[in-house]
């Protein structure tokens, strides 16, 4: 596989786009307008200037991973190429639902489709293909240049073939691959997603405020973060959208999301992308304080 191409440009893509190209793979980015596209080329070459400043790659290694970096936002004109195809779009199920019907459409026979979705079901994506043993999960970590794992997600009808090369692309990009079968949640969401709910039902319910809860974890489970200040990098609407999906695929009340995590997504708080979750976020900043709503 030499030519990749990745949908959507956000966190999530851009930082796939950057590990791709930062291992020698040419890279097709597409989104759906070009101020997105220009927003995440500016975070590469960031997160790029970071690694050089570390001394992990030289200033030519990073000029070479932007140079392999080509944006489009014509969907067709940014697969047509493509050996493997890697969506990064939103994490709802129509819309990568109907990126799967187009790419099945707009790319060659042998290119292999991949999603980086993090609970939505292989083989559902696949099965709105005509080639669903070339559809497969990949779901890297956040941040992508930073996190050694990527669940590598068989469908029902993945094939061996496509399994095991998405295996070694995996290791080539530096990366350990893990082979999960796919059930709502893979494993990572799987385990994640509860703690996570636990912890906003913890808050809920007034065992314990926002810090307690979270140093609780850090301290006594060695976690690096706590699971509500974790709750807001990934997103507070992404964790509720996972909760519906464990929660509708094992049609188990265990999986239903604490009532106060769908009202502050509701509200609009949904973490650090909102700039305000169970903590603050100051604009262009790693600073953060506890939520005036959560204080006493």
């Amino acid at each position: 596989m030499k030519n990749i191409s990745v949908i959507g440009s956000g966190t999530m893509g851009n930082g796939i786009a950057h590990v791709v190209a930062q291992h020698g793979y040419e890279i097709s980015l597409i989104d759906i307008k070009q101020e997105f596209l220009d927003k995440a080329l500016a975070t590469i070459a960031k997160n790029l200037d970071r690694q050089v400043g570390k001394g992990l790659i030289t200033e030519d290694d990073k000029k070479a991973a932007l140079s392999r970096i080509i944006t489009f936002t014509d969907l067709e004109d940014g697969v047509k190429s493509a050996d493997l195809v890697v969506e990064a779009a939103t994490e709802t199920v129509e819309i990568k639902l109907d990126l799967f019907r187009q790419l099945d459409q707009f790319t060659p026979k042998k290119t292999i489709l991949a999603s980086n979705t993090s609970s939505i079901s292989i083989t559902k994506i696949a099965a709105v293909t005509k080639r669903p043993e070339q559809v497969i999960g990949m779901h890297f970590m956040n941040p992508v240049p930073v996190m050694k794992l990527v669940e590598v997600i068989r469908g029902y009808a993945t094939s061996d073939e496509v399994t095991a090369k998405i295996m070694t692309l995996s290791t080539n990009l530096s990366k350990e691959p893990v082979e999960v079968n796919d059930y709502p949640g893979f494993v990572a969401n799987r385990v994640l997603m509860p703690m996570i709910n636990e912890a906003i039902y913890t808050l809920f319910e007034g065992v314990a405020g926002v810090h307690e809860i979270d140093t609780v974890m850090k301290l006594g489970m060695a976690h690096p973060m706590g699971p509500l200040q974790l709750a807001d990098f990934i997103g507070l609407d992404v964790c509720l959208s996972i909760l519906r999906v464990l929660q509708d695929g094992f049609g188990n009340p265990k999986y239903a999301p604490c009532p106060l995590l769908v009202n502050m997504v509701q509200a609009g708080f949904k973490g650090v992308k909102s700039g305000e979750g169970f903590y603050k976020y100051t604009v262009g900043s790693k600073d953060s304080v506890i939520s005036p709503r959560f204080t006493k």
